[in-house]
């Protein structure tokens, strides 16, 4: 069984980057999108995913690319998440862990030929 993921969408909010003695994080939410069909007619179904990234200080350039509006491919693996609140109540979840981001090219205007 594989636990990873891959999805292409753009970054909704610029990351919030929290650096550590070793280590830094970046948190940034991904926007993505799919067409949904119903009868004849479609629309686009929108979410935000949120994502953690973790480097090792000095090694966090993909950071860089965490910016509103960039055009992303991520993957990474899925992370539960358990823990009891002051109240005694158990909650959890699931981060998306990115371990590899890549910017998606823009695509080239093309030159109509007339």
């Amino acid at each position: 069984m594989k636990n990873s993921f891959e999805i292409n969408g753009f970054v909704a909010s610029t990351a919030e980057v929290r650096t550590f003695t070793n280590s830094s994080l970046a948190k940034f939410p991904i926007a993505v999108s799919r067409e949904e069909k119903i009868g004849h007619s479609a629309s686009r179904v929108s979410a935000l995913i949120g994502c953690e990234m973790w480097r090792k200080n000095g090694e966090s350039d993909s950071f860089n690319l965490l910016v509103k509006g960039t055009h992303l491919q991520v993957s990474g693996y899925f992370q539960p998440q358990t823990w009891t609140d002051k109240n005694g109540v158990k909650h959890n979840r699931v981060v998306l862990i990115a371990t590899e981001v890549a910017e998606i090219p823009k695509k080239e205007a093309t030159a109509k030929v007339g």
